[in-house]
């Protein structure tokens, strides 16, 4: 298993990863590949895969404002859970990070998703329970679908 930065040209496979996992969803605005290849650009080195026999088979996007890191689509393929490839890639981005000075770093997990919270209690995150989380879309096309 090798963890590397995720290059413009793992969008397929990372597509195909993302849609291959119950419960993921996908934004049909955000997770194109004209704005994962933005995201890819804006954060350089910062997001990960984890790749085995040439394919991919775990993802984290990473980036920051300047000021706070952030995960998004952290997953790994079920096939491959429970080998460690989720704290490969969680070490790989958070040392990123803090190459580029980053002090803190905060993430959202489904509350459905039992394992990936407790994967994060584990790794040392926080659950916080003094703040609420709220968003809003600016672009009603931006439709969010869950795997089934």
């Amino acid at each position: 298993m090798q963890v590397r930065a995720m290059r413009k040209s793992d969008y397929e496979g990372v597509y195909k990863l993302w849609c291959d996992i119950k419960g993921f969803g996908i934004r049909s605005i955000d997770d194109s590949k004209e704005n994962i290849e933005k995201f890819l650009d804006r954060n350089p080195n910062l997001s990960a895969v984890a790749v085995v026999d040439q394919e991919i088979v775990g993802s984290i996007l990473c980036g920051h404002d300047g000021r706070t890191g952030g995960f998004y689509h952290v997953c790994v393929h079920k096939d491959h859970r429970k080998k460690g490839i989720a704290h490969e890639m969680t070490k790989f981005c958070l040392e990123a990070l803090k190459s580029e000075k980053i002090n803190k770093i905060a993430l959202i997990a489904f509350k459905s998703n039992d394992l990936g919270n407790e994967f994060w209690k584990h790794y040392g995150f926080t659950l916080r329970e003094d703040a609420n989380y709220y968003d809003l879309s600016l672009n009603s096309h931006n439709q969010t679908s869950f795997n089934i």
